[in-house]
Order: C-alpha cells, then structure tokens, then sequence
C-alpha cells in the first residue's frame, strides 16, 4: 500500500473504512452505456462520511460522476469542510484518477485535502487536490476582480 500523504496523513483504519465504502458504493452505480462502475467515499472534518457513485443517463452530458455524487449529498446535508475522499473503479492496471469536472468540483471546496485513487487489490495512491489541480481557478480568485 502506499504511504499516506504528509499533508493529509489520516489514520489507517479511516483510510481503510474509506477505501472499502468507496467499494461498496461501486456495486450501486448505473453505469449501462459505459459499463464502467465508480464509487467514491467522502470523509468530511468532522468525521462524517458521503458515498455516491456514477449515474449515467440516455442523455449522456446529464451522468454524473461518483464523485461529484459524494460531494453533492455531503453538500445538500449541510457539510462543505472536506478532509478525504476515496474512489474505487474496477480499472486492474490502473490507479482511478478524478476526471477534470470533479477535480474542479473538488476544488471549489479546498485545495489541501486528501484523494485516496485505488485499484481493486486494495492499494491506493494519494495526492492533494492541489496536486491533481495545481494553478487552479477557485472562490477566491472571484474576489480579485472587485
């Protein structure tokens, strides 16, 4: 398994209870057309944790990603402070990487936390949102045109 990140080190049974939500999640995604399911688990500051997955539609610009899932459901529930998140896919040779509308969701809500990407084994590569997203376009950059 990989190290936690210095940052964003969080304690190995929430990273072990994120992974395995995040799996979980998985087995609920709609995923007809792409055939491609995705899980994610949200821990926010507090402890709480979000699951959501992929749901796709006929309309294909209307699916929306696990992730973006966990984010809004944490969002609507009142939370927007994030410490983690964690996605599952069933990719073998690959890590599962955020895709850049949910790097930029991401974003909106801090760049100093923890993304848990995985592969079916269990093993996992962490990075900041800031790493995945550097040079970013965030709230804050709003307030610098008034």
């Amino acid at each position: 398994m990989a190290q936690n990140h210095p940052v964003c080190a969080l304690d190995p049974k929430h990273v072990q209870r994120l992974l395995l939500l995040s799996q979980e999640a998985k087995k609920s995604a709609y995923c007809p057309y792409s055939h491609f399911p995705v899980g994610a688990a949200l821990l926010t500051r507090d402890g709480k944790i979000f699951s959501g997955c992929n749901v796709e539609n006929a309309a294909y610009p209307l699916g929306i990603c696990a992730e973006r899932t966990a984010i809004q459901k944490a969002i609507s529930e009142g939370y927007k402070d994030f410490r983690a998140i964690a996605i599952a896919s069933d990719l073998q040779d690959d890590f599962i990487s955020p895709c850049g509308a949910c790097r930029q969701v991401m974003r909106e809500f801090g760049t100093n936390w923890a993304v848990y990407m995985t592969k079916p084994d269990g093993t996992y590569v962490v990075m900041t949102v800031q790493e995945l997203l550097p040079a970013s376009f965030g709230p804050e950059d709003l307030q610098k045109t008034q």
